[in-house]
């Protein structure tokens, strides 16, 4: 120790170089340090999801889930396999250990599942793996009310308009809709006028479904070239589609409109969004792992903001949940320790010791003891978060009593 004090007095402009190029590296790598509520505490996994309309829990058990499980398991650095089925829906979660690389779990399972796929029942969708999120990965809730727009309207507007826009942010990883109500055509069949006419349920189906899908229409060959032919569907509208064709007798057809009732609707909802006590749509805005929660956060209200003029009859409600406010407010504490801690110093060494000199040192010892915590903590690949802000501010006292 005595030489190392010995060897600093004497090498005193280098000692005083090093804590200058300290002190600007620091606040460089600062700016970009990732910020968060709270430390990334969750190990690396991977969820599937697969939807299988129409079949019971038991079913999607044995049929969805329990496959998926077998043909996952084993893969590399894998700790835990777990699984959730409930009706319509499976859900495997993959546990890695820590330190796996999250990418690379994704490609194995991500091949583990192309050879599984085919094996599923017809009823099932493919599997999904869901994007990489964090531990606290919901950054932002944000209401959308209206008194003009239906909760169609507002639904549209959010899935096709809004949630594309705020998805484009970078760092954001998905943003989910609640209270979603999708615009669709609803044709209601007469079981009794089907059995009048002799018509099945699949002369229906069929019907529609031919009528909504578009079809290649080749190509017409000219002495100076070639034309393609697009099937431009015609369905727009519910009068079309009461004029659909659906089977024919004596040359004359049977259109949708004789066999049901078509109307406009929408699905049978899942849950309902209430925002300030009146019904609306809530999006939940989700972080990737390496996202940062303020950026993230000012890039959405960024993009809001540029959404504003386009949202005239939308009531925006960003604040809802904002988990930014927390780590700004933290910040503002560290940064008013920080202030009484210089100013404490400066009043008990100047006016009580009349050393300016000892007060400068004193003052130079907190930011270069902040930056070199911060660069520890930058380069160990954590995150600044509340927890570490709090023990920063609380460590300011001790860095003065020293000083």
């Amino acid at each position: 120790m005595r030489w190392l004090i010995a060897s600093s007095l004497h090498l005193r402009v280098a000692v005083m170089a090093a804590a200058i190029l300290l002190m600007a590296g620091g606040l460089s790598v600062i700016r970009r340090s990732p910020l968060d509520v709270f430390p990334e505490f969750a190990p690396p996994l991977v969820e599937i999801q697969t939807e299988a309309p129409g079949l019971s829990t038991t079913e999607v058990e044995n049929l969805v889930s329990t496959p998926i499980e077998n043909a996952v398991n084993g893969v590399m650095g894998l700790k835990t396999l777990r699984s959730k089925s409930v009706l319509g829906l499976s859900s495997v979660v993959l546990i890695f250990g820590t330190g796996a690389d999250l990418m690379r779990s994704r490609q194995l399972v991500q091949e583990r599942l192309a050879i599984v796929t085919p094996q599923l029942p017809a009823v099932s969708r493919p599997p999904v793996i869901l994007s990489p999120l964090s531990s606290t990965s919901r950054v932002m809730k944000i209401g959308l009310t209206s008194h003009k727009l239906s909760q169609v309207d507002l639904s549209t507007l959010a899935r096709w308009t809004i949630r594309p826009r705020l998805m484009a942010v970078p760092g954001v990883a998905n943003v989910a809709i609640w209270g979603q109500r999708d615009r669709q055509f609803q044709v209601l069949v007469d079981p009794e006028r089907l059995r009048d006419l002799r018509i099945t349920l699949d002369n229906v189906t069929l019907a529609t479904r031919e009528a909504a899908t578009p079809a290649a229409g080749g190509f017409i060959d000219t002495p100076n070239q070639r034309l393609a032919v697009t099937h431009q569907s015609a369905i727009a509208s519910i009068e079309q589609i009461g004029r659909i064709p659906v089977a024919f007798r004596n040359g004359s057809p049977i259109l949708m409109k004789d066999v049901a009732r078509v109307t406009e609707g929408f699905p049978q909802p899942i849950g309902d969004a209430v925002i300030n006590d009146v019904p609306g749509i809530l999006l939940i805005v989700e972080k990737q792992p390496t996202g940062n929660t303020l950026d993230v956060t000012r890039g959405v209200e960024a993009a809001l903001a540029a959404l504003k003029p386009g949202l005239r009859d939308v009531e925006v409600d960003p604040t809802i949940f904002r988990p930014a406010t927390f780590i700004e407010m933290s910040l503002d504490n560290l940064n008013r320790a920080l202030l009484y801690g210089a100013i404490m110093v400066i009043v008990v060494l100047v006016f009580f010791l009349y050393e300016w000199r000892t007060a400068l040192i004193s003052l130079t010892a907190l930011p270069l003891s902040l930056i070199s915590a911060a660069l520890v903590i930058y380069y160990t690949g954590q995150t600044i978060n509340t927890m570490v802000l709090a023990g920063l501010a609380i460590a300011l006292g001790e860095v003065v009593d020293d000083a």
